[in-house]
């Protein structure tokens, strides 16, 4: 909820933008950070990032890019990965890709190499045959869930790249939810077991 130009005297603190302070606040940020610089939000999140990263490949321009950044942000991702174009939608994002880092990687090779250089695991999340469900599966602390197309999923090499591929667990007549959808359940569940 926005608000308005913040009353004076204004508070000595070398986080508040003056320009928010004179002109008030429409960000949709929590209430902890009305007034401040972007870069004093970002500073302050990245104190308390947990250690997993999120990743989605991005061959065919997927909007569901927006909603992974978000989410990852909402459940304060270290990192978003994005694999293929550099391109996205960013409406989904809602503003959060301002506070959360976003990285891209041109190839799966890339990637994946970036994973091995950090020693973080790379899992996929796919309901494809021999994937394991997510909700029975003990999530490394350092780890990269990584998210497929929509439609076709993890695309083969990614697959080839993944130490395991996790699934979720569903109990409806589809075959398969968004990734923007799965990656707040997968997320939920690294935090649910490491939070």
């Amino acid at each position: 909820m926005p608000v308005g130009p913040h009353p004076k005297p204004w508070p000595d603190d070398a986080r508040l933008d003056p320009e928010l302070l004179l002109n008030g606040d429409s960000r949709n940020v929590i209430d902890r950070y009305r007034y401040w610089t972007r870069e004093a939000i970002i500073e302050d999140l990245d104190a308390v990032r947990h250690p997993f990263h999120v990743a989605i490949e991005n061959w065919e321009h997927d909007f569901n890019i927006g909603t992974v950044v978000r989410n990852a942000n909402a459940f304060m991702a270290k990192a978003v990965h994005i694999i293929g174009k550099r391109r996205w939608n960013r409406r989904g994002a809602m503003v959060t890709d301002r506070y959360q880092h976003v990285q891209h990687h041109k190839t799966v090779k890339e990637f994946s190499s970036w994973a091995k250089a950090e020693n973080i695991a790379v899992l996929g999340v796919d309901n494809i045959r021999n994937s394991v469900p997510i909700e029975t599966t003990k999530l490394p602390e350092h780890c990269v869930l990584v998210f497929g197309q929509e439609g076709p999923g993890l695309s083969a090499e990614m697959i080839s790249e993944c130490q395991i591929i996790l699934a979720i667990t569903q109990y409806g007549s589809t075959r398969s939810i968004n990734a923007g959808v799965a990656s707040g359940i997968a997320m939920y569940e690294w935090l649910s077991q490491n939070g």
